[in-house]
């Protein structure tokens, strides 16, 4: 069984910035203001030889009646029960608050190890005041910077003790598997589809645009069938108002479509193909992906004999010459033709993959020589 760590804490405290720290890389968003992180995330990092699974979670603030504050707490539980290993991270320059103390008596019940992580711990005088956080007594409590990375090495040597050999191995192999990214504009059912397909409230679904900020690689092993699926937030067209957090979910969003083999491109039934829907297309087939065309909330299409038809022939008309590109009409709220979905995406992964010996293309292509000689 793999091996996962989860990094939980109230907002604030710099577990998205240790996250990308133990990945070597931007992947989380990171920023001044508090709950920039919703969905718990999955990164795969090493350490002393051994590779495990790392999930950073959004800050967990007890009995908030807020709408995202609600939905990243049930994220911060799931998370907590999926790990083999928790890192509690607090903060040492503001020390113990209410909300600290919450998170530890959740945590003392828990039958994992827990680590306790007191971050920004950069100077000897916040040493000194980190050392408050020994009351909560656990075992294991580490003074670390984030930010600088000073005091992470302690606390790795302590969490790859856990480890197995076995479990670290299969950590690797997932990393092979293949990846599809949901992509879209805001708002048209790719989170949606994503908890549809896992049967479970994977990612936070709303009706406020711009809910999803990360991209959120989740691992699909139901009905013999095993793969990577990639949630990413809506990319749409520039706007004059500068919002840095849309920016940076845009940045992860278009990196997504290039770690992604298969690209399903998700848009609104309702609305039809827009100049950004082909917008989005274009920027995936300029990178050399699969591409699969899901039009979602085909249940809120009225409906006559060739519909499905018409519709058909017109999108494919705004993505010439790339008409080959299966189109399938789902729902994701319904659940419909959502696995039709997948199939076809494997489908076009296998084609994508396969290999064309020399001898077979030779054959092919003197033929078609023979035909129509050169000028």
């Amino acid at each position: 069984m793999r091996f996962a760590v989860a990094i939980v804490g109230r907002p604030n405290v710099g577990k998205s910035t240790f996250f990308n720290r133990l990945l070597e890389q931007r992947k989380a968003i990171v920023d001044d203001i508090s709950g920039v992180t919703r969905d718990r995330q999955y990164g795969v990092t090493d350490w002393n030889g051994k590779t495990f699974n790392v999930i950073d979670t959004g800050g967990f603030v007890p009995n908030s009646e807020d709408i995202f504050e609600t939905e990243i707490r049930k994220q911060v539980v799931i998370a907590i029960d999926e790990a083999d290993a928790i890192i509690f991270m607090v903060d040492a320059a503001v020390g113990i608050t209410d909300l600290d103390e919450a998170m530890a008596n959740m945590l003392r019940r828990a039958t994992k190890p827990v680590l306790l992580a007191v971050n920004k711990v950069d100077n000897p005088e916040r040493q000194l005041l980190a050392t408050e956080f020994y009351a909560f007594g656990f075992d294991h409590t580490y003074f670390i910077s984030s930010m600088s990375g000073s005091g992470t090495g302690d606390i790795l040597d302590q969490l790859t003790s856990y480890i197995t050999e076995e479990a670290s191995e299969e950590t690797k192999a997932e990393t092979e598997l293949p990846k599809f990214a949901i992509i879209g504009q805001p708002n048209v059912g790719k989170s949606s589809l994503l908890n549809a397909l896992l049967g479970s409230e994977r990612t936070i679904v709303s009706d406020i645009a711009g809910t999803t900020r990360d991209t959120i690689h989740t691992r699909y092993n139901l009905f013999q069938k095993d793969f990577v699926l990639i949630d990413t937030a809506g990319i749409r067209k520039k706007n004059k108002d500068k919002d840095d957090l849309e920016f940076y979910s845009i940045i992860r969003a278009i990196r997504a479509m290039d770690e992604a083999d298969v690209c399903l491109l998700v848009i609104d039934a309702e609305k039809g193909i827009t100049a950004q829907d082909v917008n989005i297309f274009s920027l995936a087939t300029r990178k050399g992906k699969g591409m699969v065309v899901l039009v979602n909330k085909w249940d809120l299409v009225a409906k006559e004999t060739n519909t499905a038809r018409d519709y058909e022939k017109l999108l494919k008309e705004r993505i010439a010459p790339f008409t080959d590109v299966p189109v399938i009409f789902i729902s994701a709220k319904d659940k419909v033709r959502i696995l039709k979905a997948v199939e076809v995406a494997l489908q076009v992964y296998a084609n994508k993959s396969q290999k064309i010996s020399t001898s077979k293309l030779n054959d092919v292509m003197l033929k078609a020589i023979e035909a129509y000689h050169a000028p």
